[in-house]
């Protein structure tokens, strides 16, 4: 019977250890989701596209310049789900944001 039960011993600390590792992996895992996350130091809209129709536009997201972009980003989420930068100078995207903005 002593001879069982010292065979298991060895057993039982990589069974904690890995119980243990899996522990930190969940709760390190939670704690990410939870966090803010920076996206990328840099502008997000290198191009802008034009001709986009306010009916194709399911939200748009303004972005003020910031330390890590000295310039103002409208970035549009289609209804197809892609996300497009628009220029924030023409006069198209100023009443789309105020229509935006209204509703």
């Amino acid at each position: 019977m002593a001879l069982a039960a010292s065979a298991s011993t060895p057993g039982v600390p990589r069974v904690l250890r890995a119980a243990l590792l899996l522990l930190l992996l969940v709760t390190a895992g939670r704690r990410a989701t939870g966090a803010p996350v920076v996206s990328e130091l840099r502008c997000q809209c290198l191009k802008t596209v034009q001709g986009i129709h306010l009916k194709n536009i399911e939200s748009v997201k303004v972005t003020a310049p910031a330390p890590h972009c000295d310039q103002t980003e409208v970035i549009a989420t289609l209804k197809n789900g892609q996300e497009v930068c628009l220029n924030p100078t023409a006069p198209m995207v100023k009443k789309i944001i105020e229509k935006m903005l209204n509703k």
